[in-house]
């Protein structure tokens, strides 16, 4: 999946247009819960280094929350990464240059997208009405 493919699956699948917060990074892209603001995808062109890769040039990823629980299986995936600038034990890094099936980056979205949307409370028994 390219980052063109992703922004597409992500407009259709969740309905959601990326904002531009970085004044400096025009083309780093973020998609976010409108409730709560949390974001669920931040697209971005780094270098393959940061990546730890020995290539020259720059690829475009994606960053997404995961588990800690899936984190390991997550890194055995071709093309994902510890996550480039953001908490490694929350988050992963998936290139979108065509390395990393569809279904895995599909999957890491919609584990991302449920870990930040609004979390649904339960009313407690205090806060019942009084008649």
């Amino acid at each position: 999946m390219t980052r063109e493919e992703f922004l597409q699956y992500v407009r259709e699948t969740y309905g959601r247009e990326p904002d531009f917060p970085f004044e400096d990074l025009h083309e780093t892209a973020v998609f976010r819960h409108p409730e709560n603001r949390k974001w669920f995808a931040l697209v971005m062109t780094v270098g393959y280094s940061r990546l730890g890769l020995p290539h020259e040039g720059t690829v475009d990823i994606v960053n997404l929350k995961t588990a800690p629980e899936l984190l390991h299986d997550m890194w055995q995936q071709e093309g994902v990464h510890p996550a480039y600038h953001m908490n490694r034990s929350h988050w992963i890094s998936i290139r979108l240059d065509n390395t990393a099936s569809d279904d895995i980056i599909r999957f890491a979205l919609d584990v991302s997208y449920d870990l930040t949307k609004p979390k649904i409370r339960k009313k407690s028994k205090n806060s019942s009405e009084t008649p």
